[in-house]
């Protein structure tokens, strides 16, 4: 007996329909990170899941940082443990996941952000080693040159 092909189109169209709205968002229309990192910073690891958490597809280069971030144009005062590059856009550090979701949406001329150092309480460095502690940080929008104006801050 041959099974309807209209039946199946209809069940699997209905597979379809009871996946998670995130698994659908990560399927296929992910946007690609690619990040550099030392092979040993667990924070690193942390911002990464987050990423991934929030949707993204992540790809790991673990050779450090520094000369990628070089590259990429980012002031050596604005560096942190790891480089990102999405699209056109360089992201240095604890950069939260919706701050890169908003400069991909709107799409401002700037070589990216940048959030220096290492903030307790930013993703990837508020883990339950940290106990709740929260530091105030901005989150830097990088214009070409180095400039930089504040893009977000969390308090």
């Amino acid at each position: 007996m041959n099974p309807n092909p209209h039946r199946r189109l209809v069940l699997g169209g209905l597979a379809v329909l009871a996946l998670p709205a995130r698994a659908l968002a990560q399927a296929g229309s992910a946007i690609h990170v690619e990040v550099w990192k030392s092979p040993s910073c667990g924070c690193c690891k942390d911002w990464i899941a987050h990423m991934e958490k929030n949707g993204f597809r992540v790809t790991v280069r673990e050779q450090g940082n520094t000369a990628m971030r070089q590259r990429l144009g980012i002031p050596l005062a604005l560096g942190s443990c790891h480089t990102a590059l999405i699209g056109r856009y360089a992201i240095e550090g604890h950069v939260p996941a919706q701050d890169v979701r908003r400069l991909l949406r709107d799409k401002p001329d700037a070589i990216g952000l940048a959030v220096p150092g290492m903030p307790v309480g930013s993703p990837g460095m508020d883990g339950p080693e940290y106990g709740g502690r929260k530091d105030a940080y901005d989150v830097l929008l990088v214009a070409a040159g180095g400039a930089t104006r504040v893009f977000a801050s969390y308090r």
